[in-house]
């Protein structure tokens, strides 16, 4: 492979001999003959550095970015505006390179910054505590699906099928390796069919969990459902949100919910091609001995001044693995600085403005694409940023017409949805403008 690879064939002898082997052959003994690739790559022997760079460049080129695209394309990523100094201060180098905290006598920088996303998190959610973070939304989801089964020593997990279905799929994976059984709610009218949910909830259910505002862009009913839920001894109320959407919506520890879950994405990272994101959880304090991941808290150090500590730490690194309450081992520690350079930075007024110019603008559009009758909701519910359509365009047509002028459009509910074939979920940041969304309404309308 050299020159490729930087390692020269007398590199590669070097390292052989110092560990016994002749070959490099040898350190694959143990993998099946049956299983190799018998034959040479299909690529030139060498190229040179130019040549290479050139080539990757042009596969590069074939993605096209949202710097060449107006996005109307949400469906649990959004097109957010990200202040500059978020970027600039996650590219210090004291920042990305550094791990996670286990020397917490040097790493001070870390752990505070943990410790005020987690305060961050606590106050935006209403909640008591907050852990570091977790990887991302669906896998929220999962953990606190697993915590709320450690909670009540149950096996029964309920879940509204108005949450995504990436997050779904991802807890259907999860529960057959954890002997999980996972009952999904129906929708009615784009919400969780709270009457389904009355019918479902028993003392054998360890979670119910929703989504709000949900897939569809809805906003469900938390304290009606969370009412239901709590009728079922020990089970708890799981809200998977998004975050943008409390700087205007009433903070689900005030609703009854017991477990508050999301993903950061849209505060301050940019949607790259799908990741890495940052998932958040948020408790009440019954469940704070039972959060995955850890908790950092604040101190006195012994000159009295201000310090940070690992409080809790109960994951199979540092315990047990039999007493451990999640395998989630790195937290997105750069994920998580991003968010709380965000939030620090847009403050509380800023984090409602934003919410409320998403959501004017997302009724502007909603307005716009319906008024002629070409395109009819799908839904008749309160929304927050998305909203669905339907018309008899194909979905597929109408995506690639809008692509011909370089905007993107929404999802194509048909894929996760076969009841809802020919709609599609459009999303509005605010990012968007007046001129951009008319332009999307007057395209559509055209085709």
């Amino acid at each position: 492979m050299h020159p490729y690879l930087p390692a020269t064939p007398e590199d590669i002898k070097e390292m052989l001999e110092s560990i016994g082997l002749e070959s490099l052959d040898q350190l694959f003994d143990d993998i099946p003959k049956d299983v190799y690739f018998n034959r040479e790559l299909d690529m030139p022997k060498a190229k040179s550095e130019l040549e290479v760079t050139t080539y990757l460049k042009g596969l590069a080129n074939k993605n096209c970015s949202l710097s060449n695209l107006t996005s109307f394309l949400g469906a649990g990523a959004y097109d957010h505006y990200i202040p500059s100094i978020v970027d600039h201060i996650i590219s210090r180098s004291e920042f990305y390179t550094s791990y996670t905290p286990y020397q917490p006598e040097i790493s001070q920088g870390t752990l505070q910054y943990i410790f005020e996303f987690q305060t961050l998190i606590a106050n935006l959610t209403g909640m008591d505590a907050a852990n570091a973070s977790l990887y991302d939304g669906g896998t929220a989801i999962v953990e606190a699906a697993l915590m709320a089964s450690a909670y009540s020593k149950k096996d029964e997990i309920i879940i509204s099928k108005s949450v995504k279905p990436d997050a779904r799929r991802i807890l259907h994976t999860y529960a057959h390796a954890q002997n999980l059984k996972v009952i999904e709610v129906d929708i009615k009218d784009g919400a969780t069919d709270i009457e389904a949910l009355k019918g479902l909830v028993t003392d054998d259910t360890a979670a119910v969990i929703v989504q709000s505002p949900n897939f569809f862009g809805i906003i469900e009913d938390l304290k009606a459902l969370g009412e239901v839920a709590h009728k079922g001894k020990k089970t708890t109320f799981v809200a998977s949100v998004d975050p943008i959407s409390l700087g205007i919506l009433k903070k689900p520890g005030d609703l009854g919910v017991d477990v508050v879950v999301g993903e950061g994405q849209a505060m301050g990272m940019t949607l790259s091609f799908g990741g890495p994101y940052l998932g958040f959880m948020a408790v009440n304090k019954a469940y704070i001995r039972k959060i995955p991941g850890r908790i950092v808290g604040q101190t006195e150090d012994l000159d009295g001044k201000r310090s940070f500590v690992l409080t809790l730490t109960a994951r199979e690194q540092h315990i047990r693995r039999e007493k451990a309450t999640s395998n989630i081992c790195s937290n997105q520690g750069l994920n998580a600085l991003a968010a709380t350079v965000y939030m620090v930075t847009l403050g509380k007024e800023g984090l409602r403005e934003v919410a409320e110019q998403s959501a004017k603008k997302a009724h502007y559009a909603f307005e716009q694409m319906t008024k002629s009758g070409k395109y009819k909701p799908l839904f008749n519910k309160p929304f927050f940023k998305e909203f669905a359509v339907t018309s008899d365009v194909d979905s597929a047509k109408l995506n690639d017409e809008l692509r011909k002028v370089d905007i993107l459009g929404g999802y194509d509910l048909g894929k996760s949805y076969p009841q809802f074939e020919g709609g599609v979920l459009y999303a509005v940041t605010e990012k968007r403008t007046k001129e951009e969304i008319d332009k999307l309404t007057s395209v559509m309308e055209g085709i």
